[in-house]
């Protein structure tokens, strides 16, 4: 899975991409220190895999990635050369979603770009600057198409399409609330790339003390909030300061300081929450004394392309697979335990697999 971290500057994208990933991009409080893109693979907490790894005295444990992409700050006019330009959004078309970080908290110590926080004024600043970038790809592949449309059906229709697009986008909408029921359609505008068709996570960067209530005092995230439901966005509320200070602490520190604070979670497990939520993700395990694992698969993946996440030869050469669900494995203390028990079964190439099912496959190539 992979992110893009978008903001305008100095509303703590940087800090926040800092805290997830302990990258150490340099965040300061004036525009564009961030000049290349940085990148930061995170791993993705799951407390299964420890027990799992334990349960099989497993040598190695390897939990899923998740893969950060914060580019520069952007400002009005960012598509069109301002600022540092929108030479970084290439860097974020190929992620699967944006994580827009939203100033909610007022510090007179902390510069804003427009002079005050108004964080839908800012949405929209950066929504233009998306827009603006997508409308560039769509002329490009306007210009591409209509050589060859006049004698090619195909292309008479992309046509068509894109220049619908292209009305949906110069009226300042976003290209995912374009609507077509058609499938090919549907298979085309994704191979586009386009920013504002990707889902996004709005990320409510708020001080301290808007942190236990989930920023339901802060008038500014419940303007978000309102927003990102509108668009069947996600929303999560973090204080950026507070995880830089977090991402220092061991495993045990950081409970006790969450405990302290009264909260139950990290910004960190927020955001991995909302990614998983937004594009559908579960996660199904694998055990052994070699590696415990962690597979990220779409919600609805057969057997047998869940098998092909691990490699292609187990998709091809399919026979079935072995599933257990993690809590009765656990209960039951092992894997033969479990199939003593009758909770072990057996499926086909049509099984759904189900987030935590435990799955040992067969294949033969």
């Amino acid at each position: 899975m992979k992110l893009g971290i978008v903001g305008l500057p100095n509303v703590g994208k940087s800090t926040l991409f800092n805290s997830l990933t302990k990258a150490g991009a340099e965040s300061a409080n004036y525009p564009f220190c961030t000049i290349d893109p940085n990148i930061g693979i995170v791993p993705v907490p799951d407390e299964r895999l420890k027990v799992l790894g334990d349960l099989y005295n497993t040598e190695k444990i390897v939990p899923a990635a998740i893969e950060f992409v914060d580019i520069a700050g952007l400002v009005k006019g960012a598509s069109k050369g301002e600022g540092l330009g929108n030479q970084f959004l290439s860097n974020i078309r190929e992620v699967d979603a944006i994580v827009h970080v939203v100033r909610c908290f007022e510090d007179s110590n902390i510069i804003h770009v427009d002079g005050s926080v108004n964080p839908l004024r800012d949405i929209e600043t950066i929504n233009l600057e998306l827009i603006f970038s997508d409308l560039e790809i769509i002329e490009r592949r306007i210009a591409r198409t209509s050589k060859g449309s006049k004698n090619d059906k195909a292309l008479a229709k992309e046509l068509e399409l894109l220049g619908q697009l292209k009305d949906h986008l110069e009226a300042g909408n976003m290209a995912k609330s374009f609507k077509t029921e058609d499938e090919e359609e549907i298979t085309l505008i994704n191979s586009y790339n386009l920013l504002t068709y990707k889902p996004v996570i709005y990320a409510a960067n708020v001080k301290e003390e808007d942190l236990s209530d989930d920023g339901a005092g802060n008038e500014q995230v419940m303007q978000v909030r309102e927003f990102a439901g509108n668009e069947q966005s996600e929303v999560f509320v973090i204080c950026a300061q507070i995880e830089q200070e977090i991402a220092e602490l061991d495993e045990d520190e950081k409970k006790m300081f969450l405990e302290d604070m009264g909260l139950k979670e990290s910004g960190l497990e927020k955001l991995i929450r909302a990614s998983y939520n937004i594009l559908g993700l579960i996660s199904y395990l694998t055990a052994g004394p070699k590696e415990t694992k962690a597979w990220t698969i779409v919600k609805g993946t057969k057997a047998p392309q869940a098998a092909g996440k691990i490699h292609t030869d187990f998709e091809r050469g399919f026979i079935r697979a072995e599933i257990v669900n993690y809590s009765n494995l656990v209960e039951s203390g092992s894997f033969n335990a479990a199939k003593e028990k009758g909770l072990v079964r057996s499926e086909g190439k049509e099984y759904v697999v189900q987030d935590g099912d435990v799955v040992l496959f067969r294949f033969n190539v």
